[in-house]
């Protein structure tokens, strides 16, 4: 199929402005040197454009796939499209460290840039997830020659979100190794393994020690799997080169934001949200309901993100005429019931915090809880709770799940509200704040919020887990802890006749590596040991769940506050 069809009919299926594309002359393989002397491939897709501004995007998954799609699209719109195979990856010379090349290999990119005939001083970037950290790397050097970014599922910080609550994000880790060692061995050998259902990536997720994980999903060590199982304390100085958070206030450039609600670096990113508006350059903030890896996700990024360079990166001169109107700041999707796309004018929108308490007998309401008899549960890691839905690396495996298996559990408590008597909307930041006394002093609490629909069926909103050791949370006199845990971000609406739910367990696993109880190193931990927890809810511990509520559609508290 002709290249020039190919893009009108991609332009046309994304609903992009209209455009008549214009030839495109691509160039694979470039190589551009480093300063070390490593090689960095790169393909150059040019348009037939005098004085066309430049969209680099730097990745570690090949150039080919969408990646080729997305730089036709760029080209013929009209811009210089530079997609650059990080080191270690996709020919490129050197060996692939997370985060360490970055910055400088972005910089000598640009220069290079720089010494190109077609150059015209102007540049934006594109990148999702993993190319999103290239872009941060690079963007406070680029200084006023960077006009746009396009920022997707991604963030400054990897950090936060690898030791989310200061426990390890294992699942999406491991999956992430495994993925990139996948694009070193031979195709029909990786299509068997996806065809079994991969096998050794589920065995390698259950496996201890975690330091032996790697090898067992991929048969080799993995360099950055075995550092980030060693260099997890926040002190570690192994992360302060390889986290860009310090420079997010120094961008000038407008920035783009998409995501998803159930996206793995969504807390992060929507950091970085709020330090760009403190630094007075706020950004476009689009959250959907999507995702990591979903297709729609996909889909908005490159409608989002091409009408993005439009508006801050065209692809000529505007000529005298009109201004565009002004897209809003802010645009989420309010999922539930008759939710739907909003338009807002910044994040979080203004909200009343309201506490849902921990009741005795698994209820849970919006009043003070009463004298009572805390409830207990029994964590065992050697058959941790599971993990069911929610962020996760791969689409197939995340987002909302009805979580009736996994509340069936002896090791997960439960509270739940009456049935609503009208709509209510919580949008914006989700916390909860768990009373405790436990067994042993190394403990993880996780928190979930659900939506149990008519049938009964409980769908996971957002949900959050913290690691709990004594020098992180002392106990009072009488043994008690107070544990804040922060949960995603979330904008949901429940439907009146539905009720909300509350689970509090020890763990998710593998999405969260399991807490062995022992206080063993990470990577080195083998010993397993079980303990009783209670989880208390009385006048001088009140557990609670703090919802950002914005709307109830028929009254101010469409549920019961009071006893009565």
């Amino acid at each position: 199929m002709p290249d020039r069809l190919v893009t009108r009919l991609a332009s046309a299926a994304l609903r992009l402005p209209p455009t008549r594309p214009g030839p495109v002359r691509v160039s694979r393989d470039l190589p551009v040197r480093a300063r070390d002397g490593v090689v960095l491939r790169t393909d150059h897709y040019a348009p037939a454009v005098r004085g066309a501004p430049t969209v680099l995007i730097r990745t570690p998954y090949g150039r080919g796939g969408p990646l080729r799609l997305l730089g036709r699209l760029l080209a013929a719109r009209g811009r210089h499209a530079v997609i650059q195979s990080c080191r270690g990856t996709g020919g490129s010379g050197g060996t692939f460290a997370p985060l360490v090349h970055e910055r400088d290999d972005g910089a000598d990119t640009l220069d290079w840039l720089r010494r190109q005939p077609w150059w015209s001083g102007q540049l934006g970037m594109f990148g999702v997830s993993y190319q999103g950290f290239a872009q941060w790397a690079l963007a406070a050097d680029a200084d006023e020659e960077l006009r746009a970014m396009v920022a997707v599922v991604t963030a400054s910080a990897t950090r936060d979100s690898t030791y989310a609550g200061e426990s390890f994000a294992l699942d999406t880790v491991l999956t992430w190794a495994e993925l990139l060692h996948a694009q070193t061995v031979p195709w029909l050998a990786r299509q068997w393994e996806l065809k079994r259902g991969q096998p050794r990536l589920a065995a390698a997720l259950d496996h201890l020690p975690l330091a032996d994980a790697d090898r067992v999903a991929t048969g080799v060590t993995i360099p950055f799997f075995q550092e980030w199982l060693r260099h997890h304390t926040p002190q570690a100085a192994y992360w302060r080169t390889r986290v860009f958070a310090d420079q997010v206030a120094k961008v000038r450039a407008p920035v783009v934001m998409v995501t998803g609600w159930h996206d793995i670096f969504l807390p992060a990113q929507l950091d970085d949200h709020a330090v760009l508006r403190a630094a007075g350059t706020p950004p476009r903030l689009v959250i959907g309901p999507w995702t990591h890896g979903s297709p729609g996700l996909f889909v908005a990024a490159l409608r989002e993100g091409l009408a993005w360079l439009d508006e801050h990166l065209p692809a000529a001169p505007r000529s005298p005429g009109p201004a565009r109107p002004a897209r809003p700041p802010v645009r989420i999707h309010v999922s539930g019931a008759g939710g739907g796309w909003r338009d807002l004018p910044d994040w979080p929108p203004p909200a009343t915090e309201t506490a849902w308490h921990l009741q005795p007998g698994g209820e849970l309401a919006a009043r003070p809880p009463v004298a009572s008899t805390p409830d207990a549960l029994r964590y065992d890691p050697a058959d941790p709770t599971p993990s069911l839905g929610g962020p996760l690396l791969v689409a197939q495996r995340a987002g909302p799940v009805n979580n009736r298996p996994v509340e069936a559990r002896p090791d997960v408590l439960t509270y739940t509200s009456a049935p609503l008597t009208g709509p209510v909307e919580v949008i914006g930041p989700v916390r909860a704040e768990i009373h405790l006394r436990s067994d042993l002093p190394h403990l993880d609490v996780f928190v979930r919020l659900c939506d149990v629909d008519s049938r009964g069926r409980s769908w996971n909103v957002c949900d959050g887990l913290v690691r709990v050791t004594p020098e992180r949370f002392p106990a009072d006199p009488s043994g008690a802890l107070r544990v804040p845990v922060p949960l995603w971000p979330t904008a949901y609406r429940f439907a009146a006749g539905h009720r909300l739910r509350v689970q509090v367990s020890g763990g998710a696993h593998p999405r969260w590596a399991r807490n062995p109880g022992t206080g063993e190193p990470l990577g080195t931990a083998v010993t397993l040991r079980a303990g009783w927890r209670q989880v208390l809810h009385d006048p001088d511990y009140p557990s609670a769940l703090l919802l950002p509520i914005v709307h109830s559609a028929q009254r101010k508290y469409p549920f019961r506050t009071d006893p009565s």
